[in-house]
C-alpha cells in the first residue's frame, strides 16, 4: 500500500535523502532508528507532502496511487495520518474542535478523549500550556479521529516521562492493531491477515519496541536507507556498537 521509489529529497540546496527505496504492506509496521540530524523527520515530512521537501527523483505510491506531487490536505484524505514530534501551538482553536476536523466519519470525542486519557483538555486551545506527554496524548487522539490507514509517528517517545509512555505505547499498539486478541483457535498469520492499518515510527531511544511489536526495523543514517532486519537485533546492534558500526553490515 505505500511504496517508495528511488526517492531522493533536497531541503533548499542541502540533499537529505538519498536513494530511498521502502515498501509498507497492508498490516506491516516499521520501525525506523537513526541518530539525530539522519533525515528520519525529512522522510516522513515527504510521505505526508510538505512542499519545503522537494523531490528531485523518484516517486511515492499509495494504494496504488502516484501522491509523488499530492498536496498534504488529499494525502490526509486519501488516509494517511501523522503524530508530530513539536506540533504547533494553536491559540484559538479548541482541541474537540481539531478532533472533529480530522475526523473522517461520525465520532464520539469523549469516548476517544477518555481511551487517552484527555478529557479534561477537550476545551482548551491545541497545545497551549500542554507538557510533552500531553501533546503526544492530543496527537494520538486527532489520529484516533481520523482513523487513517497509514500512520507515520515522529519520535512518540520524545518529551515523554515514564508515567505517560506506558499510556502511549499501548495506544500506539492499538491504533496499529497490535494488540487484537486473536480467538485461541487463530494462528499468527491470521491475525496478521486480519490486519489493514501500516506504521512507521520513527525511534531515537528504542523505548516504544516495549510497546509495539514491529515487523521491520531500518537504520537512516545520513540520508541513506539500510539495515533492514528485525528491530530488535538492529537496536541491539546499535547500542553495542553505534549507529556508524551497525549500517557497515550493509556496505
Amino acid at each position: 500500500m505505500l511504496k517508495i521509489e528511488d526517492l531522493q529529497v533536497k531541503i533548499g540546496d542541502k540533499e537529505v535523502l538519498k536513494h530511498i527505496d521502502l515498501e509498507i504492506n497492508p498490516g506491516e509496521t516499521h520501525i525506523l532508528f537513526g541518530p539525530n540530524g539522519s533525515g528520519k523527520t525529512s522522510l516522513l515530512m515527504t510521505i505526508m507532502g510538505y512542499p519545503q521537501y522537494t523531490i528531485t527523483a523518484g516517486n511515492i505510491f499509495f494504494k496504488g496511487e502516484d501522491i509523488t506531487h499530492m498536496p498534504v490536505p488529499e494525502r490526509a484524505k486519501l488516509g494517511i495520518g501523522m503524530s508530530y514530534q513539536r506540533p504547533p501551538t494553536i491559540h484559538g482553536l479548541k482541541t474537540r474542535q481539531m478532533v472533529h476536523i480530522c475526523a473522517r466519519k461520525e465520532i464520539d470525542v469523549e469516548k476517544l478523549a477518555a481511551m487517552v486519557n484527555f478529557s479534561d483538555f477537550l476545551e482548551r486551545d491545541i497545545n497551549a500550556g500542554f507538557s510533552g506527554g500531553e501533546i503526544k496524548r492530543s496527537e494520538l487522539l486527532q489520529l484516533m479521529a481520523q482513523d487513517a490507514d497509514l500512520l507515520l509517528f515522529d519520535e512518540p517517545e520524545s518529551g515523554v516521562d515514564l508515567e505517560n509512555i506506558s499510556l502511549i505505547g499501548h495506544s500506539i499498539s492499538s491504533l496499529l492493531q497490535r494488540d487484537y486478541k486473536a480467538a485461541p483457535d487463530k494462528t499468527h498469520k491470521q491475525q496478521r491477515a486480519e490486519r489493514t492499518r501500516m506504521g512507521l515510527i520513527i525511534t531515537h531511544t528504542g523505548f516504544i519496541l516495549d510497546y509495539v511489536t514491529a515487523d521491520k526495523g531500518q537504520v537512516l543514517y545520513e540520508g541513506v536507507l539500510s539495515c533492514r532486519s528485525n528491530p530488535q537485533e538492529i537496536f541491539r546492534c546499535i547500542k553495542e556498537s553505534g549507529y556508524e558500526e551497525c549500517v557497515k553490515c550493509a556496505i
